[in-house]
This record gives structure tokens, sequence and C-alpha cells, in this order.
């Protein structure tokens, strides 16, 4: 076996033994767990400060998706390649029979039109949506990764857009300070506003 092959080998295997310990946890009541770059990662659910965001975020989104053919869903898990994520809040088929994951665990990235993380505090919830996220929905392909973060200076909206899967990078970074709109610019949620109505302490 070849060295290349030797290590394709080795991050398969990971994949699955990570991906078979992920479908066996059990958790308490409050926490979940993601397969991020790896690792399992076992986070709390999000402080009141991040589910009120996060369900004012959806109960203006739901509206703005007007066309019947996407919505957005909070809760619900994203899967690519043995890869698990649950972000805050995702955009998707307004029929989520379209994208089922290869096990009907959750939903296949592939379908995913946009994702919207809250971040938490803490150095290692910042750097997990910051950093590790930002890279797994990349090399998923996710066209639109939205970051709400209270912790960037006084507040900002971090908008994602033209995933480069090979590099894991997003090319396209708009940042909109917290007292300015701030727009998303294409895809479903076109034109739609995170301002101070959603944003706001």
């Amino acid at each position: 076996m070849c060295r290349s092959s030797a290590a394709e080998y080795e991050t398969a295997s990971l994949d699955e033994v990570l991906w078979q310990a992920w479908k066996a946890m059990e958790l308490p009541e409050g926490y979940r767990a993601e397969i991020i770059e790896g690792s399992i990662e076992v986070s709390r659910i999000g402080r009141r400060r991040h589910g009120v965001i996060a369900n004012r975020l959806r109960r203006a989104l739901t509206p703005h998706l007007t066309d019947g053919r996407s919505a957005a869903y909070q809760g619900g898990d994203v899967i690519h390649r043995r890869k698990v994520w649950i972000p805050d809040l995702f955009i998707a088929p307004e029929d989520l029979d379209e994208i089922p994951d290869e096990e009907d665990l959750g939903v296949d990235a592939s379908g995913v039109q946009a994702v919207f993380e809250v971040v938490s505090p803490g150095r290692e919830a910042q750097a997990r949506d910051r950093k590790r996220k930002r890279r797994a929905y990349a090399r998923a392909g996710i066209p639109l990764y939205v970051l709400i973060d209270d912790f960037d200076g006084d507040g900002t909206v971090v908008i994602l857009m033209a995933p480069d899967p090979d590099k894991a990078v997003y090319a396209d970074e708009h940042r909109v300070p917290y007292g300015t709109d701030a727009v998303i610019p294409d895809g479903p949620a076109k034109g739609f506003v995170i301002g101070e109505a959603i944003v706001r302490p």
C-alpha cells in the first residue's frame, strides 16, 4: 500500500470509528455532540442570549422565505461524509425528505443552502464557530455561512460566501458591525437583513 493510500485508509478508518461512536452516544439533556475535524465535540446547548438570537433569527427568516421551496430549521443534524454538525439554524428545502443522509439520521449537507451560528462565550466555543466550523462548512460546499458574534469587537455579523471545498475556505467575506444592517446578498435568503431587531440586547 502506498503512503498516500495508507493515509487515506487511516482517515477513512478514523471517520468510521468516530461515526459509530457518535451514533452510540447518549448525552444528558442540554448537551449536543458534533463530529468536527476528526474529533467528537460535546458542548452545552447555548445560554439564554444564544437561544434568544437564534429564535429571533428563525422567526424573521420564516416570512422572508416565501417562495415555498426553502425553510429555516433549528436543531437538526447536518451530515457530510461521516461528519456531523448541528448549526443554530440552517436553510434547506421545505421538504427535508429531499435531502436525507444515507442512514436517515439527519440531512445531507449537499442540500443545505445556508448555515447560521450564534457564537457562544468562551475561547473554545469561539474557535469552534469562527475556525473549525468555518473550514468544515466550506469543505462541504455550503454556499452561505453567517456568524452572529457578540464577542468580535462590539459585535459583528460575518457573512461568508463562495466556498472552496478543496482549500476549506470561503473566498468572499463581509464583516458588518452591530448597528449597521447586514444584508444577505444571494441565495434563498437574498435581501434578508440581520440588524438591531435580531442582535439587540
